[in-house]
């Protein structure tokens, strides 16, 4: 309507001269008339035109705001955007029954006043029909500039109806299995509902633009190779092979090759040192108790990696090894005493080397590892046994007294495992065995078998499982997993002992050390069944 009237009266002012020709035979009053009509519709239109302005600039401003705030919105977005999350969530139930080497009913007899390893130990088997637990995972990454990276990853891990660790959890002297809670399996343990954190690192890729990295935090060291095959991600999860599985903090520094073969293709090399327990500020005085810091120190060496072929060479030293680590909640109030293991020693240094090497072959997949461990004990020991004559104990205040054993101790593993994929069923079957020497020693507290570590089994360990990928629909995310999982583990055991290098591990099947295992008041486990189904999703 605007422009229709514009337009109008643009046409009456160039009309006007022609107008005025025409009419010079007219009337004056008539030619005032049509100009005082003419002003007044330029008048209008002059009106019109300001008002247009007006509105123009009004709705200028407004875009001008609107330029900024989506200029503002999109930084703040872009922030926001450099945030990746995605986690996991598991709901598993396990069944365990374990035999032990002595019968319910069977006297466990030892010396009055030896109590510390015996206390809490009776004769009979143990069972648990049903325990429930979830586990939830968040993981973050994060870039802070082109070449300095942050990875993170919160987890809580609890049993169902339990808000602390569930009764046969972390009792390695009782009946042998896992450690108490402490820094190296805090987050792999069930406990509380707590989300804490299991890694936190900063990556500094690319130094002086080569193939060179540093990396420093709370580490990716748990779930490693071949852990990912049964576990059904089939993504490595961790650095270190499935024989350290050791949540710690500490350093790497790593270099990145291409061997310029085409069947090898890549391979890394990093150098890692760690902390395993913090002995703290010390007293100096003369004749002051305290124990040293036990450190990590050694190689990951990806020797190869192309496609699904892999083969990794670990080697590290644990200087400065503790009896027993820093836990979280036995401590008595001069927190030097945990009143179920004794005082706390520095016991010596230990050497650890394993490799692996895997493969899939069309839909079947595979793998072999191996390991070596070799204790350097100093005057206190590792492996050591108790004098229980009469006439020692009487001696020692009633309490059998240590026979430190100084020698070096070598120990051995062999590891493998097989799993077909049957795609068209979304189905997976596996199958894994290994076995432990005497004296073998395997880094794993922060396993994922619930109750033993099969990896530091003394003895054979088998497994048989399969997976099922739900038909859940379409994947939102490039993370996305649902399935579930099905399991069950046999643990036969020769010797006594698991994950421990304090005691010697006694021959199961020998009387002489059944004998001895009596007198200490210790019931080891000789054989277990467990079976676990777990429904995860990875988003």
């Amino acid at each position: 309507m605007v422009k229709k009237f514009s337009m109008l009266a643009l046409a009456g002012l160039i009309a006007l001269p022609a107008v005025a020709s025409a009419s010079a035979g007219k009337a004056p009053s008539d030619l005032e008339a049509k100009i005082e009509e003419l002003s007044r519709q330029l008048d209008a239109l002059k009106a019109q035109m300001a008002k247009q302005s007006e509105v123009i600039t009004e709705y200028g401003d407004r875009v001008d705001d609107m330029d900024e705030m989506l200029e503002e919105k999109g930084e703040s977005w872009d922030l926001a955007a450099r945030f990746k999350f995605y986690g996991d969530f598991r709901a598993r139930m396990d069944y365990y029954q374990a035999d032990t080497v002595f019968s319910a009913g069977t006297p466990l007899q030892f010396p009055t006043g030896f109590s510390a390893l015996a206390a809490g130990t009776s004769g009979g088997d143990l069972k648990n029909d049903t325990i429930f637990t979830n586990r939830f995972r968040l993981n973050m990454r994060v870039k802070a500039t082109e070449n300095v990276e942050f990875k993170g990853r919160l987890a809580m891990y609890k049993a169902w109806g339990m808000e602390s660790t569930p009764e046969g959890i972390g009792d390695m002297y009782n009946n042998g299995t896992a450690m108490p809670i402490f820094d190296g399996n805090t987050t792999r343990t069930p406990d509380d509902n707590a989300l804490r954190v299991d890694r936190a690192f900063v990556n500094w890729n690319n130094i002086g633009g080569m193939p060179i990295w540093f990396s420093i935090g709370r580490r990716p060291t748990t779930d490693g190779p071949p852990a990912q095959v049964r576990m059904g991600t089939d993504q490595r999860m961790a650095t270190p092979i499935a024989y350290m599985d050791y949540p710690f903090d500490g350093i790497s520094l790593g270099y990145a090759y291409a061997w310029g073969n085409e069947a090898l293709g890549t391979g890394r090399i990093r150098f890692c040192y760690g902390r395993g327990f913090e002995n703290g500020l010390l007293d100096e005085a003369p004749g002051s108790y305290h124990i040293d810091d036990t450190d990590f120190a050694g190689l990951s060496w990806d020797v190869f990696k192309k496609g699904h072929r892999f083969m990794n060479i670990q080697s590290f030293k644990v200087f400065n090894l503790f009896n027993y680590p820093d836990f979280l909640d036995l401590y008595s109030e001069d927190n030097l005493i945990a009143p179920q293991y004794g005082p706390q020693d520095t016991l010596g240094n230990m050497y650890h080397t394993t490799a692996i090497y895997m493969d899939k072959v069309n839909n079947f997949s595979y793998f072999i590892a191996g390991g070596w461990s070799r204790t350097e004990p100093d005057s206190s020991g590792m492996f050591n046994e108790y004098d229980m004559s009469l006439a020692a104990i009487l001696g020692n205040g009633g309490v059998p007294p240590v026979i430190a054993n100084t020698d070096s101790e070598n120990g051995y593993s062999i590891y493998v495992g097989v799993r077909y994929d049957i795609d068209d069923l979304g189905l997976k079957i596996g199958a894994e065995y290994n076995y432990g020497s005497r004296y073998w020693v395997a880094f794993t507290p922060g396993n994922d078998d619930l109750y033993n570590s099969k990896l530091a089994t003394r003895g054979n360990a088998y497994e048989i499982y399969m997976i099922y990928d739900l038909p859940t629909g379409e994947a939102i995310s490039k993370y996305a997993k649902t399935f579930v999982r099905l399991g069950w583990q046999y643990y036969d055991y020769n010797y006594s002992g698991i994950n421990d290098w304090n005691l010697k591990p006694y021959d199961l099947d020998d009387a002489n050390d059944l004998a001895m295992l009596q007198s200490l008041g210790m019931n080891p486990i000789e054989n277990a069944n467990q079976i676990y189904l777990s429904f995860d999703v990875y988003f």
